[in-house]
């Protein structure tokens, strides 16, 4: 064995996570059982808008799915009658509606202001939270690395999300208060990447495109239509568009390779086995955030 091999486990580092797995060979999400993911967006709407159908099928199969939000779309209306705060509030329960609609398990809003969105050691500390405290497998957010127009927002939080997710929330010595409160290192080996311009995973919501429907509809406040069958049926229209790939949800999956002695702190992970979080993190209504509040609690 190389010298190379012996350091590092494997015939090379991989010191950017990984990234350069083919993952057209890996197994699809969740073909060993149900997981948990943790989407995580800038803005109510931007989840479902792109990607509810994945999260009803995933819902339907018994992952366990949270949705974090990292405003709560103060800006986003051109309707004179409605004040930020007002708006705020009205966009945070039509995605705790949708979140109902799907199956969600519990929706958290971290309170930043809308269009002024910064991948700070702030946000990134309360990501690391949130993975070290519900301990996801998989992560989807938005890819911040898109050249085309991309709102500043989505780049944002695409960013902070993976600057999160490596090295900090692997390496106990990212934020080492979350030790003192009992959370330790956590790691997270799937991505998906959405509004990516290289999709290389594709989800089939054909069984579930009433319910990806219903959750668009329920933020009324962002839609012009509300007709529910014209909406499944520009949806049908579209999944039959010559050359296309049918009624699919495409991501990025990026696969983050780890060493041998990650892969072995992996297994002792999940040997140890993981508590159940609390409704809250632990130190959360200490951030200047929102309390998180569970989807299917009344308002």
């Amino acid at each position: 064995m190389s010298f190379i091999s012996k350091l590092f486990g494997r015939s090379a580092p991989s010191f950017g996570g990984g990234y350069d797995v083919d993952v057209s060979k890996l197994p699809p999400l969740g073909h060993d059982g149900p997981k948990t993911l943790m989407a995580i967006m800038a803005h109510p709407d931007d989840i479902d808008f792109g990607s509810s159908g994945s999260v009803a099928k995933w819902c339907a199969e018994g992952w366990t799915v949270y949705y974090v939000l990292a405003t709560s779309g103060d800006k986003g209306t051109h309707d004179p009658a409605f004040t930020p705060q007002e708006l705020a509030a009205t966009r945070e329960e039509e995605q705790r509606e949708a979140a109902r609609v799907l199956g969600v398990k519990e929706v958290f809003f971290l309170g930043y202001p809308d269009g002024f969105l910064e991948p700070t050691h702030e946000l990134r500390e309360q990501l690391v939270r949130l993975y070290r405290t519900y301990k996801p497998d998989v992560v989807l957010t938005w890819d911040g690395f898109r050249p085309s127009f991309n709102h500043p927002d989505h780049r944002k939080i695409g960013i902070a999300v993976r600057d999160a997710l490596f090295p900090a929330t692997r390496d106990r010595l990212y934020f080492p208060q979350h030790a003192e409160e009992g959370l330790g290192e956590w790691r997270v080996n799937e991505i998906l990447l959405v509004g990516s311009p290289d999709p290389n995973y594709f989800v089939d919501v054909s069984p579930f495109i009433e319910k990806k429907a219903d959750a668009i509809l329920a933020h009324a406040s962002q839609v012009q239509s509300h007709d529910r069958d014209e909406l499944i049926q520009q949806m049908r229209s579209r999944g039959k568009r010559p050359g296309g790939r049918g009624l699919v949800e495409s991501f990025k999956r990026v696969h983050m390779r780890t060493s041998q002695r990650a892969q072995q702190a992996e297994e002792a992970q999940k040997q140890n086995g993981a508590a159940t979080p609390e409704a809250t993190p632990p130190g959360a209504t200490d951030a200047p955030q929102r309390t998180p509040e569970p989807a299917n609690s009344p308002h």
